[in-house]
């Protein structure tokens, strides 16, 4: 999948997670996990494309290790909204989804990197 497609479907997300939260703020307890989400899902867009900023090898590896955590956490805070039948189940069900599907292509990048990187260095001594 080519960047711009990957930072279109980014901000896609985050926008959807956007129009979910204003039902998961109904729900008795949905504030936090409202906050949470928003955070977090608008995260894994905006680190993917600081990415395309990094100074070195290192710095696009540590800024694509935040970009999964923050897709990790997307899930973490979808399953939780499922579990606790907040927010449109549907919704809910096909952001988990996404969110899952971002998570395992930022983690499959992440770790080719971190492999590609520990090679080079065991070649250059």
């Amino acid at each position: 999948m080519e960047r711009r497609e990957l930072e279109a479907r980014t901000k896609a997300f985050a926008v959807a997670v956007i129009a979910l939260c204003d039902s998961i703020r109904t729900h008795p307890n949905g504030w936090t996990t409202s906050k949470q989400l928003l955070d977090c899902s608008s995260s894994v867009g905006a680190n993917y494309r600081a990415t395309s900023r990094a100074r070195s090898r290192a710095e696009w590896i540590a800024k694509m290790g935040t970009v999964v955590e923050e897709a990790d956490e997307s899930v973490y805070w979808l399953e939780l909204a499922q579990e606790a039948r907040m927010g449109d189940r549907a919704a809910v069900m096909r952001l988990l989804d996404e969110a899952r599907q971002l998570r395992a292509v930022f983690a499959a990048s992440y770790a080719t990197s971190r492999r590609n990187r520990r090679k080079k260095r065991s070649t250059d001594h």
